[in-house]
């Protein structure tokens, strides 16, 4: 990997946290989103900058959970692993 690349690879390993959420299953995941959006923003002292692009995935497979959907009717199940990018 180009050395500012690999650089970048490892800041964003260094910077990830990981925060426990309930998120109740009648909400829609933009809505649940735009909730965890602003939570980590205010929780990570200007690290994470909340943007239209960022997405909700499966921490193990990198699959992006449809945002249309109610909770209910993905696969986020109690214990599920997350990702905000």
């Amino acid at each position: 990997l180009h050395k500012a690349i690999r650089r970048q690879r490892q800041m964003c390993i260094r910077d990830s946290s990981s925060y426990d959420m309930f998120i109740p299953v009648s909400l829609k995941v933009y809505t649940v989103l735009e909730l965890i959006k602003k939570s980590v923003a205010e929780m990570s002292d200007g690290r994470f900058i909340a943007n239209e692009n960022n997405v909700l995935c499966f921490r193990g497979d990198g699959s992006i959970i449809d945002i249309n959907l109610s909770v209910l009717e993905t696969e986020i199940k109690n214990g599920s692993r997350l990702m905000l990018i």
